[in-house]
């Protein structure tokens, strides 16, 4: 049997490798080889973090009889969904159409031409508690296959069409032909957000998962909104969510609370995250904010920074224990603290005492009262405690250097305004162009998986953050090449101008040369990160606004219209598209000619929203004409006169909002 994923980039599938399942990556070939042999395609999708995948894997991949029966009966093809979310976003279609809810691991059969005929997530290694045991499940297929092929084929027919109806969404959405009221947008997005949030600063019922766009749409609300956000900010960063002992959030929480976390951590959720509360900490002068940032991009530069960039996720297992690596026996907490006259403080700190939260153990958080940044007199019992875990399994990393992931990290390190940050962020920058493979973009460093929209979207918001700290015009001329890329090769129809706006359809996921998929989706509805079609519509605008290219601005503008009847409707689906449209309809640009200045200083310390700063002695034609030692506020076509002061700048912007 071949071992075809031993030297894969990807650690996901490296995890399969010396599996008894005759494993292939997807691509053209193991196709081919279905139809050869007449046998249908199982398809596994998951990523290296995913703790549920690992319980298949060892309950189902490792066992020799299902190995044995997946090798004669199917053609079997393991995918990591962060290198192909195009893959992963279509089968995941026929999934929730199959099921009514997506996960992974994601478990799909497929006819030999690649469609979909059925599809489930996690199976059991044997029939229990009315769920179909896995080799009951290939069993029943390999007969249906051989005996009542004609079923399948219509199966897959009908799968074939929820799946169309599915990537074809943008497509069925009308443009509003009516102008599109962004500040109504916002506006019934904040009343959805905060109709969600709970006494204990949750958002919504379990399983909570950490929304920053959410929180950072509330925060520009009234005061009642703002304290909600608030609220939300402050839970999220006490409680088992944080990993107050090593850095880093969790993916998500399995309880109403915040207490029990889903311990993976992936690089997106810290780049989000971290920004947000930087943000957030910044324009409302808030220290411990700051202060939940400042660590938690420490944690990812300690933990998760890998040769051209960082790490896309940790695991959720250590030595095969869901979060072994972060949760607290008492024996464990009695080892480090005994004896010690700050143990009582210690355990009260980190709620070390009292009912457990699993595993028969204790998950760290902190009192809602309590400061985020430990007391000076408990930093010998922390260290303590740290060095204790210090001993445990660590868990397992996946080192691939995803673009999307990276470059939002970029735009954390920047909107921290710490120099140090300022400077990681453009390294990071630079070793991201070996994503560009001469004629096409690549969503890994390695060339192995093909840039999809968000990639190059992500890339290109991040390079204009890196003009906003340094006013160089090599960042604005290297997103402008990325953003043509991505028009040229993900845009769907004819691209709009600004004397021919109301053309085109969006963008699609994955470019127009790639040709192993048998659907290109449109990846409109935000989820665990922004939709591509939102980080299109925002970065698009954010480099029309620096650069003044109206045609730029008008693709933006068709991006926000084409899902503007949507985000009226369910704007808690595209909260990062509504963000978007505050660029493209109504975006502020301050322009502050020359080089560091307090008023260039006084843009970035206010972190405020829907700005972008336009600095430099470049080559921008908002700069044309300027005198430096002035700043100028200008929304559309509308400049204020010169400003010579930050506390008059200050006014502008806030008139301009």
């Amino acid at each position: 049997m071949a071992n075809r994923l031993r030297g894969a980039a990807s650690a996901y599938l490296r995890q399969h490798a010396d599996q008894p399942v005759d494993w292939w990556p997807w691509g053209v070939e193991p196709f081919e080889e279905a139809r050869r042999r007449d046998v249908p395609v199982f398809l596994s999708v998951g990523y290296a973090a995913c703790h549920w995948c690992h319980v298949m894997a060892h309950e189902s991949f490792d066992d020799p009889e299902v190995a044995t029966a997946l090798n004669r009966d199917f053609v079997a093809i393991k995918v990591d969904r962060e290198e192909r979310p195009d893959v992963d976003a279509i089968y995941m279609a026929a999934t929730v159409a199959s099921t009514g809810q997506g996960g992974w691991p994601m478990s799909v059969f497929l006819l030999p031409d690649r469609r979909p005929f059925l599809a489930g997530t996690y199976f059991p290694p044997v029939d229990r508690g009315g769920s179909v045991g896995f080799p009951t499940v290939l069993r029943t297929v390999s007969d249906a296959w051989r005996q009542r092929r004609a079923d399948v084929i219509t199966q897959a027919d009908e799968f074939s069409d929820a799946v169309e109806r599915h990537v074809s969404v943008a497509d069925r959405l009308a443009p509003t032909p009516e102008r599109i009221d962004v500040p109504e947008l916002r506006r019934r997005l904040r009343a959805r957000v905060a109709s969600l949030v709970t006494p204990a600063g949750g958002l919504g019922r379990a399983p909570l998962f950490p929304r920053p766009r959410l929180v950072l749409a509330l925060a520009e609300g009234d005061a009642d909104e703002r304290a909600r956000a608030f609220r939300v900010l402050d839970a999220m960063s006490h409680s088992g969510l944080y990993d107050h002992l090593d850095g880093g959030f969790a993916r998500y929480c399995v309880d109403d609370e915040w207490r029990v976390p889903h311990f993976e951590k992936m690089l997106s959720d810290q780049a989000l995250l971290a920004e947000a509360y930087s943000t957030l900490g910044r324009r409302h002068d808030v220290g411990e904010w700051r202060d939940v940032a400042r660590s938690t991009l420490d944690f990812v530069t300690r933990r998760m920074a890998v040769t051209g960039g960082f790490a896309s996720s940790l695991d959720a297992d250590a030595d095969g224990v869901e979060g072994g690596h972060v949760v607290w026996s008492p024996d464990d907490v009695a080892t480090a603290l005994d004896g010690r006259l700050d143990a009582d403080a210690a355990r009260t700190r980190w709620n070390l005492h009292g009912p457990r939260d699993i595993h028969d153990c204790w998950v760290p958080r902190l009192a809602p009262e309590a400061p985020f940044r430990t007391p000076t007199e408990l930093l010998d019992a922390e260290e303590a405690l740290r060095g204790r875990r210090s001993r445990r399994a660590e868990p397992g990393r996946d080192d691939k250097v995803v673009l999307e992931f990276n470059a939002m990290l970029a735009r954390s390190l920047f909107a921290s305004g710490d120099a140090d940050d300022a400077r990681c962020g453009r390294e990071l920058l630079e070793g991201l162009a070996a994503t560009h493979g001469g004629s096409t973009w690549w969503r890994t460093g390695d060339h192995g998986a093909p840039a999809t929209a968000g990639d190059l979207g992500w890339y290109v918001d991040a390079l204009i953050s890196a003009y906003e700290v340094d006013g160089d015009d090599r960042w604005i001329d290297r997103a402008v090449v990325v953003a043509d890329y991505l028009l040229e090769h993900h845009w769907d129809g004819v691209r709009p101008r600004a004397d021919h706006p109301d053309v085109g359809s969006g963008v699609f996921l994955s470019a127009d040369d790639v040709t192993d998929v048998p659907w290109r989706v449109k990846d409109v509805t935000d989820g665990s990160v922004p939709s591509s079609h939102a980080i299109a519509a925002r970065s698009c605008a954010r480099l029309a606004l620096v650069t003044g290219d109206l045609d730029r601005l008008s693709v933006a503008q068709r991006l926000v219209g084409l899902l503007a009847g949507l985000a009226a409707e369910q704007p808690l689906a595209v909260p990062d598209l509504i963000e978007a449209a505050s660029f493209a309809f109504g975006g502020v640009q301050v322009v502050v000619p020359g080089g560091p200045s307090p008023l260039s200083a006084q843009v970035r310390s206010l972190a405020v929203p829907r700005t972008v700063l336009i600095t430099g002695s470049g080559r921008s034609p908002l700069l044309e004409g300027r005198r430096e030692g002035w700043a100028y506020v200008c929304v559309g076509t509308r400049c204020s006169l010169p400003l010579d002061s930050v506390a008059a700048l200050r006014q502008e912007i806030e008139t301009a909002l």
